[in-house]
């Protein structure tokens, strides 16, 4: 029997630890408003809360942790919180990559990078240089990130190769339109296990729609800039009593 680990009374068992964990990060606002502050201190708390479960997810031994930092939706907030958002990266990497590295954790990003500011770019493209030679857990930062869009440029991209004859249009296969979004770099760990949202709201908000078919979802009221390493065990606790039969049956059951 494998031992388990023992958190603030939270049972976590380390052998079923799920692979790839995806988190919607949602409520950094109204943690700022509970507290009469701007929106951009619930976001600048809400980094340090990035902080804090990279490094719990890491201990843990989840192997991929993907973050819903900014969609392509989020363009349409006001101005001065968007710019806000965006030189977050700058500030977080600049502070956090000695600790990523030190925790051997590995940064990707995915999104329409190209879209974001110079120094933004900078920013993500230096991180995961720094960090490319680490080789445990990865940090996959969603920025500048829709999955419609991710799954239209998937299609486009498979179009055009059977347009030029170099994909049999019969043999296209879930695994094929897999590969092709942005999250096939990841292997057997392109979608995820578990999927959390936080601050009560029970919506995927255009988030790793393909990837997701057979997620566990688990929704949480605890705002993210409260969110915590024992919060992220007990969501894992949850995940651990699911009865995950992919479509057939348990028969063990």
């Amino acid at each position: 029997m494998s031992k388990q680990i023992n958190q603030n009374k939270l049972i976590v068992d380390p052998s079923r630890i799920p692979n790839h964990v995806a988190i919607i990060m949602d409520g950094n606002g109204r943690w700022a408003q509970k507290r009469h502050l701007p929106r951009i201190a619930g976001h600048k708390q809400g980094m340090e809360t990035v902080k804090t479960v990279t490094k719990a997810a890491s201990k843990l031994g989840v192997k991929v942790l993907t973050l819903y930092a900014f969609s392509t939706e989020n363009w349409k907030r006001p101005t001065d919180e968007v710019s806000f958002l965006m030189g977050l990266p700058v500030k977080f990497f600049n502070n956090f990559i000695p600790e990523l590295i030190e925790n051997n954790v590995q940064v990707k990003v995915m999104g329409l990078i190209d879209q974001l500011p110079p120094k933004t770019q900078q920013a993500v493209r230096n991180a995961i240089a720094d960090t490319s030679q680490c080789t445990g857990m990865i940090l996959n930062f969603a920025l500048n990130y829709g999955s419609r869009l991710d799954i239209k440029l998937a299609v486009q991209q498979i179009a055009s190769e059977a347009k030029a004859g170099k994909v049999d249009p019969q043999k296209i296969d879930d695994a094929m339109i897999s590969n092709h979004l942005m999250t096939g770099f990841l292997g057997d760990f392109q979608d995820p296990d578990l999927l959390i949202r936080t601050s009560g709201e029970e919506r995927i908000s255009n988030f790793l729609l393909w990837q997701i078919a057979y997620s566990e979802l688990v929704f949480t009221d605890t705002l993210w800039p409260d969110f915590d390493g024992v919060n992220l065990s007990q969501m894992i606790e949850e995940y651990q009593q699911r009865d995950r039969r992919f479509g057939g049956l348990n028969n063990s059951k």
